[in-house]
């Protein structure tokens, strides 16, 4: 069962967890990039894709990286996943349980990218008026800003993310505060201060919703 089982994961990004996930659990943590997603026998329906049950895999998906392996697969439901979703899905959630991303192949851990930073949603974009009791303009660049050792940069938000759907109703073209800097946790905080003064919600580098500074760093 466990050659066939990586053989089929090798169809879609792949979480490789170190344990078996806990059903409620992986819905709850799926439910942050989709809120409305649901339970299908052992599936998880979310936006365009299907989270397929936990199954044990051979040690080898992940090159022997863990001991052992349960995958949780990510399928598209239909057309290709708009916006990579089904591959930030998998990164998304072998962060929050502790395990490896697996997508054509390669194996990644995404507790190590450090290069990208939570990004506040916002469905009007704010003028520097507003955004000046937490960031400065930076002189050079009319679209970035600082706090400190902190970058932020306004951007027009690619995609809708399904985590902030429910910004959609108010909002034609969405706004993204993407953040910049080595400290998640500070990151977060000032993302959070951010969504709070501007209306607005934070997500992490997979378009997960943060609830708390403390979604960005890897469970102990």
């Amino acid at each position: 069962m466990g050659w066939l089982a990586k053989r089929r994961l090798r169809t879609g990004p792949t979480a490789a967890l170190p344990a078996k996930p806990d059903p409620e659990e992986l819905l709850r943590i799926v439910r942050l990039a989709d809120p409305d997603a649901r339970m299908d026998g052992g599936d998880i329906v979310a936006t365009d894709v299907r989270v397929c049950a936990p199954v044990e895999a051979e040690a080898d998906l992940t090159g022997g990286e863990l001991e052992k392996t349960w995958a949780v697969r990510v399928t598209g439901e239909g057309p290709l996943p708009l916006d990579f979703f089904d591959r930030y899905l998998a990164e998304g959630l072998a962060f929050r349980l502790k395990g490896l991303a697996v997508c054509r192949g390669e194996v990644s851990d995404p507790a190590d990218d450090v290069e990208s930073g939570p990004a506040v949603i916002l469905p009007v974009r704010p003028t520097a008026e507003e955004l000046a009791p937490l960031l400065q303009p930076d002189e050079e660049d009319e679209f970035t800003f600082t706090a400190g050792d902190v970058k932020a940069v306004l951007v027009s938000q690619k995609g809708r993310p399904p985590a902030v759907q429910e910004l959609l109703p108010f909002a034609t073209e969405l706004t993204a505060i993407e953040l910049r800097g080595d400290e998640p946790v500070k990151l977060g905080a000032l993302a959070l201060e951010l969504s709070e003064a501007l209306n607005g919600l934070v997500v992490d580098r997979w378009r997960f919703r943060v609830d708390a500074a403390e979604d960005l760093v890897p469970p102990a």
